[in-house]
C-alpha cells in the first residue's frame, strides 16, 4: 500500500510546485527578493516536503 501512496503523491509534488511558483511573486514584493522559476520552486517544495514529512508522521504517530 505504501508504494502506491508514493505515486499518488507525485502529481501533488508537481501541482505544489506550480502553484509555489504563480504565487511567488506576491511573496517576494513584500520580501523585496527576486523571481524563481520552475525548477527553483520544484527545489523549495522538495525541501519543503522533506522537512515537513518526518514531523508529519511523529505527530500522526502520537496523536493516537
Amino acid at each position: 500500500m505504501g508504494y502506491f501512496k508514493i505515486l499518488a503523491a507525485i502529481p501533488g509534488f508537481f501541482l505544489s510546485s506550480l502553484f509555489l511558483m504563480l504565487l511567488w511573486d506576491p511573496i517576494r514584493e513584500h520580501l523585496g527578493w527576486g523571481d524563481i522559476g520552475y525548477v527553483t520552486a520544484m527545489l523549495i517544495t522538495i525541501t519543503l516536503w522533506l522537512v515537513v514529512a518526518p514531523l508529519a508522521a511523529v505527530g500522526k504517530k502520537y496523536h493516537h
